[in-house]
């Protein structure tokens, strides 16, 4: 008589069968934790975290616009001759659309942050869209550009995030390193962490303002962008906006 495949008689063992379930739903909880946490994991849609591999860097900086803040980083940029691109949190924008036209007037890019600077990892494709959608419709009335690039705040992406941008036609970035300048580590420790993670094709995450608080304290960034620029230069690199994704 052929096995039945029930527990004792001469089947599967039952034990077996659970620990096959187990196996399966720790490798799929693995995926999403991937797909959610890590910034530049595909599983959630093609993310670009480096650029070529070439003696190139590329600044962004999140958060913003922070009038003090930002306006001082600008002057810095204007100064160097360096291209930047900041991903803009929507209701910062709204409310300083004076520094986000600053930002657009300096030719430098502006990329969807979303509304809130919300964690996108849990939410449902509602608040996805919504969160995508009124950034983005803030970020074109103040400045009258459209965005065409997307940074989910922390890098936290879930499973609707490439629906919701989709419409949009934006490419997804994330970083090849930070330098957790958010907590305010000091001026020289910012500009000597810059310089010691510096690699080619190097997406360096910056910045200029507080993802929950519209004044948030950024100063040390600013200050320590000059000396950022002045060390990746004499490494022998250029600073570039961010690259086409084709060749990303």
């Amino acid at each position: 008589m052929a096995p039945s495949g029930r527990p004792g008689d001469g089947g599967v063992p039952a034990g077996a069968e659970l620990l096959d379930l187990g196996i399966a739903g720790g490798l799929a909880l693995a995926t999403w934790a991937r797909g959610a946490y890590a910034p530049n994991s595909s599983v959630f849609g093609p993310v670009i975290g480096r650029g070529p591999r070439e003696p190139v860097a590329f600044l962004t900086f999140d958060d913003g616009p922070n009038p003090a803040v930002t306006e001082l980083v600008l002057d810095v940029l204007a100064r160097e001759a360096v291209p930047a691109t900041f991903f803009m949190v929507g209701r910062h924008v709204e409310r300083y659309p004076a520094t986000a036209r600053a930002v657009a007037r300096a030719g430098h890019e502006i990329g969807n942050h979303t509304y809130s600077h919300m964690k996108l990892h849990l939410a449902g494709p509602r608040t996805t869209r919504q969160e995508i959608r009124r950034a983005h419709e803030a970020i074109g009335e103040a400045t009258g550009n459209v965005p065409r690039c997307f940074r989910a705040p922390h890098g936290y992406r879930g499973p609707f995030v490439s629906g919701a941008i989709a419409r949009y036609g934006y490419h997804v970035f994330g970083w090849t390193f930070g330098v957790w300048d958010s907590a305010r580590p000091g001026v020289n420790r910012i500009r000597a962490r810059v310089r010691a993670m510096l690699r080619p094709g190097a997406i360096v995450l910056l910045h200029d303002g507080d993802g929950y608080h519209p004044v948030g304290d950024r100063w040390q960034t600013a200050q320590a962008l000059e000396g950022i620029i002045h060390d990746t230069r004499e490494a022998g690199y250029s600073l570039a906006a961010l690259p086409n994704p084709a060749t990303g």
